[in-house]
């Protein structure tokens, strides 16, 4: 693994008001000293947060623990800011609270940073260095049980979609992809309808650290799909953590959006009638 470019030492990071970087679940102390301590980051827009979201966490610490010399001393979500201006997305307030919910209420070791969601757009890339800031260079990393002082490395989490995307050209810069490629690296998580192997061959540079994680069990329940189903007055429940739907119940969130946002194919089911159909593919 690349460490060897560190951000800028000038680097300053812009904080939102009454901002204060969580890290109450942070394992500050190596289980095994011999491990390399690293930290998950799963960016994106979380609107509303799914428990695919969730279960791609436990299926990087089934890969880490079978395939790796990695020890995951912390997993953090973070919702993308408003002014990503993505179809569908709700305001930050609601989806860093839906996200609390679910990390709060559904595990014992995810946390919620909400940095990056009460500000301007930060690239993936930026988002990144303020966790490696905020984790090694504020709170001082971690220590093994006799002492010893470890840095964190910072890792992205991401579904095989965001990796295509990386593998097309003109869509991420070359500096952002070496930066968030070469010196933190990422865990991709398989998602349905994406070929992994095409997309990583294309970043054939920085292959080294990307460590491609494949679903034993297929589950491709997404936002997109989830929104469609409340527009349509569907049930949701299962497909997010019970908290999450409470909240989207009592709030009466995602009624009314766009027609932009609709997958075609989704669409016309539902117009057909073909629910049962619809339910089956996002199960």
């Amino acid at each position: 693994m690349d460490t060897s470019s560190p951000p800028p030492a000038t680097r300053t990071f812009d904080n939102p008001p009454d901002y204060s970087f969580p890290h109450h679940r942070l394992n500050r102390v190596l289980r095994n000293p011999e491990k390399q301590p690293i930290v998950l980051v799963a960016c994106g827009s979380f609107s509303p947060v799914t428990y695919l979201h969730l279960r791609m966490f436990e299926m990087a610490v089934d890969y880490v623990r079978q395939n790796t010399d990695f020890e995951i001393v912390g997993g953090y979500l973070s919702p993308v800011s408003d002014m990503y201006k993505k179809p569908g997305l709700l305001s930050a307030e609601h989806r860093v609270t839906m996200c609390n919910l679910a990390a709060e209420q559904t595990s014992h070791w995810l946390m919620v940073d909400p940095w990056e969601a009460f500000q301007s757009y930060q690239r993936t890339a930026v988002v990144l260095d303020h966790f490696d800031y905020e984790i090694n260079t504020v709170l001082g990393g971690v220590q093994t049980a006799d002492g010893e002082h470890r840095n964190v490395h910072v890792m992205l989490l991401a579904g095989s979609d965001l990796i295509s995307t990386m593998s097309e050209p003109g869509v991420w810069s070359e500096e952002d992809l070496d930066h968030i490629l070469g010196r933190y690296g990422c865990f991709i998580i398989e998602r349905a309808g994406s070929d992994m192997d095409q997309a990583t061959d294309n970043l054939a540079r920085w292959r080294h650290n990307i460590y491609l994680v494949s679903q034993l069990i297929q589950n491709d329940v997404s936002s997109t799909k989830v929104r469609l189903f409340l527009r349509r007055g569907l049930s949701v429940r299962y497909l997010l953590p019970s908290p999450v739907v409470d909240y989207i119940e009592r709030n009466g969130l995602y009624q009314d959006e766009g027609p932009n946002v609709t997958n075609t194919n989704y669409s016309k089911q539902l117009q057909n009638k073909d629910v049962e159909k619809v339910k089956a593919e996002s199960s």
